[in-house]
């Protein structure tokens, strides 16, 4: 293990996040070293299954100093987006430490001492920028490790098509959910269930040829008064009665959940016609396996060849953190996009929070935040940050409730 270093600000991840952060500190003029788990950037991305689209709007996909590739029309491809981080990474002209997995933090005299498996830092300000969707999520279903077939995270979908002619269970309905369920819809599996406790706010991908997502300001800056509603007509126009199908509603609106719980709306690519035409089948929620069987809530039972586990991810925190009082009752970050956190200065959180127009646009508005403050605390220099100026929905104050399990996936 190497001995410490010193620094002035350590930026963990080298994400979309982490990279826009450390640029926004770069600009002020100010020392930064990120350090990254993986060996190269925007690992998480090309693990993603290969036919991934993002749901966000290319214009909401510019990075602080970049561009959106266009190549891909509205919705860009893995491949594209893994292209558009190394492309920022490359140009920003700040060390990233590779193979650097941080395994504890603890206050230091001068800020903050962080172990890694590449030796300790210290740095006056640490920013962790890791994601809140880092670690995939399975419930431990009784009986699960009995079941032959095969069970596996939405995250590791791979080629749908590898599930042509099977019996499929997926299990969660949200934006991961939709994702997996979409992709089936481009096969032919067999037979596919879809197990929800609650139907997700759905919305399709275009309205009249133009992508809904490219209104996502508009949505930011109307009242979720109006939002929520404006949402279920929406869902109802397009996409008609889907209680008729067993997808009902949430009886909080989408906006609301998006704001209050970080639970992003489901996109409809091709899903719910195929729901409507008989070929899958929404099922209640999963009660425990048996071998080969699957048991539900409402007593029936089903034989699937794959059972496919769209319950949302975690983001890893409590095990370094716990201890400083900066996550809340659900392990997400009190501070999730850039503010400064009065009980821990010098600790700074980003891309924990989805708004309206989506992470990449989230990134920059936290980015300025967190260098601000920096630079603040370092040299006593402040540039205002436009923040609420990009997304209104930030200012309104919505009481937060703990956040459900399927947590937004950055897909569709």
């Amino acid at each position: 293990m190497q001995t410490t270093q010193e620094n002035e600000t350590l930026v963990i991840g080298a994400g979309l996040s982490g990279l826009a952060t450390a640029r926004a500190l770069k600009k002020r003029g100010l020392s930064v070293t990120i350090l990254e788990a993986q060996n190269r950037v925007a690992e998480p991305w090309r693990n993603r299954h290969p036919a991934l689209r993002l749901n966000i709007h290319r214009h909401f996909v510019r990075l602080p100093g970049q561009e959106a590739p266009r190549e891909d029309g509205p919705f860009l491809k893995r491949d594209t987006v893994v292209a558009h981080l190394e492309r920022y990474a490359t140009h920003l002209d700040v060390p990233i430490r590779f193979g650097a997995r941080v395994t504890g933090i603890e206050r230091s005299p001068t800020g903050w001492q962080v172990t890694t498996t590449a030796g300790i830092f210290l740095a006056a300000h640490v920013v962790f920028a890791t994601g809140r969707d880092s670690n995939p999520y399975s419930p431990d279903w009784p009986g699960r490790e009995t079941f032959e077939g095969e069970l596996l995270h939405a995250a590791d979908l791979g080629d749908a098509s590898r599930f042509d002619g099977k019996r499929v269970l997926v299990v969660g309905a949200g934006n991961s959910g939709s994702d997996v369920l979409n992709h089936l819809a481009r096969h032919r599996p067999a037979e596919v269930l879809i197990s929800v406790r609650h139907g997700p706010a759905v919305v399709p991908t275009r309205i009249f040829g133009l992508p809904l997502h490219r209104l996502a300001r508009v949505f930011a800056a109307l009242p979720l008064a109006i939002v929520d509603p404006a949402f279920r007509i929406t869902q109802r126009l397009f996409l008609g009665n889907l209680e008729r199908y067993g997808l009902k509603s949430h009886p909080d609106g989408s906006g609301t959940r998006l704001v209050r719980d970080g639970v992003a709306f489901a996109i409809d690519d091709g899903y719910i016609a195929e729901l409507k035409s008989g070929r899958f089948r929404v099922v209640s929620g999963v009660e425990r396996f048996e071998r080969t069987r699957i048991h539900l809530t409402d007593g029936t039972s089903f034989h699937p060849d794959v059972v496919i586990a769209a319950t949302g991810y975690r983001n890893g925190l409590a095990p370094l953190l716990a201890h400083l009082g900066a996550l809340d009752e659900s392990g997400q970050p009190r501070h999730p996009m850039g503010e400064s956190d009065p009980d821990n200065p010098g600790l700074w959180f980003t891309g924990f929070r989805p708004i309206f127009t989506g992470y990449f646009d989230a990134a920059g508005i936290a980015a300025d935040r967190i260098a601000n403050g920096v630079a603040a605390a370092l040299h006593g220099t402040v540039t205002e940050y436009p923040s609420n100026k990009h997304d209104p929905s930030l200012r309104r104050a919505v009481p937060r409730r703990a956040a459900t399990l399927d947590a937004p996936a950055p897909t569709s």
